[in-house]
């Protein structure tokens, strides 16, 4: 009898179920904006380097001690940081990164570096009370509004992909598709989409030979794009546009069209295939790589749709709503949905490539013959 009692003390009321869980997500939405703080003031790349009390970290970062020490407390509390003496005076105690923290918050090469996801929140949620309006007038978000946070973050979080799988991976899934690109006279390829430059800087990193032009109609990502590649001493085989796929030129010359998480942030994606297919060489490859979902909505189909709903209601789809007639994709772009927008553009079979990622599935857009 005592036994069931206690059972039926921790059987939660549905109410209390989703109360308790808002306060859960309550404390990670906190924890998330903490990590963005240390991201951005410079907070965990110090740390990397060994234990610091609230003093010495200020000093390294030029900040305030008193913020510095709250939020040093705070990371403690979370459990990301390991205080040695807690009883020793607030300004003697020293802190350090826990196991695995340095990785996934200090170590931009690392495949689980996390910190970027949290500047992509923060440009998410800056323009929530515009994004309320649009909700209300049917309007949308102009991507200016997002800010740099939102732009950079997104560069940060892929970087590494575009750099090494990009190239090693998902290229070499295309049969002939490397050759091409190893081989004279130097392949072209345009990046549609191309952001701040990663996606292109690792293709021309991996094939000497090739030119890649890359197109996005956000004119700071361009200057960012174009910032990366000088310092990477690319600037004369990869170049940036400011301005989207229609615009492009150069019809039937590209060896290789490619388009990475941006056909469902087109207010009109049938175009953007459109223009893709203008612009490849009749024997050329065309890739679109899209973030994985589930193949149909289901609120509990074991896929990160829960992510890509997120970033939809808060940004993909606000985005894309600032066109004329959009198509209104949003964040989740299903393979069924791709292959509509496929079809409508002209292209014939649509495959699924064994490449990609936990993140990315890579499909190749056949042309018609």
């Amino acid at each position: 009898m005592q036994a069931a009692q206690i059972i039926e003390e921790e059987i939660q009321s549905p109410s209390e179920e989703i109360a308790g869980r808002l306060i859960q997500g309550t404390a990670g939405a906190l924890e998330m904006f903490s990590i963005y703080l240390g991201d951005q003031l410079g907070y965990y790349r110090s740390l990397a380097d060994g234990p610091l009390t609230s003093m010495q970290l200020a000093g390294r970062t030029s900040t305030q001690e008193r913020y510095a020490r709250e939020w040093l407390e705070q990371q403690a509390m979370s459990g990301i940081l390991i205080v040695d003496d807690e009883k020793a005076p607030a300004h003697r105690r020293r802190y350090r990164l826990a196991d695995g923290a340095r990785e996934v918050l200090a170590d931009p090469d690392s495949r689980e570096f996390f910190a970027p996801v949290t500047q992509m929140l923060a440009g998410m949620v800056r323009p929530v009370q515009m994004l309320a309006t649009a909700f209300r007038s049917g309007g949308g978000v102009s991507p200016d509004d997002y800010g740099r946070d939102l732009r950079e973050g997104q560069a940060r979080l892929n970087r590494l992909v575009y750099l090494n799988e990009l190239p090693q991976v998902w290229i070499p899934a295309v049969p002939g598709l490397r050759a091409r690109l190893t081989e004279a006279p130097a392949a072209r390829i345009a990046d549609i989409g191309s952001g701040y430059g990663w996606s292109s800087i690792g293709l021309a990193r991996a094939y000497p030979l090739v030119h890649v032009d890359g197109f996005d109609p956000d004119a700071p990502s361009v200057d960012a794009a174009r910032a990366e590649a000088w310092v990477e001493d690319l600037h004369h085989r990869v170049r940036f546009h400011a301005v989207g796929a229609a615009e492009a030129g150069g019809d039937g010359e590209y060896d290789l069209v490619i388009a990475i998480d941006s056909v469902h942030a087109a207010a009109d994606p049938v175009g953007m295939l459109m223009a893709m297919r203008r612009l490849a060489r009749p024997d050329g490859a065309v890739l679109v790589a899209a973030y994985r979902v589930g193949e149909r909505f289901s609120p509990w189909n074991g896929t990160p749709d829960w992510f890509r709903y997120g970033e939809s209601v808060f940004h993909g789809l606000p985005s894309a709503m600032t066109g004329v007639h959009s198509a209104g994709t949003g964040s989740v772009l299903r393979p069924a949905m791709l292959r509509d927008y496929a079809a409508e553009a002209g292209f014939g079979n649509v495959d699924a490539l064994p490449a990609g990622n936990g993140r990315f599935q890579v499909y190749r857009l056949h042309l018609p013959a």
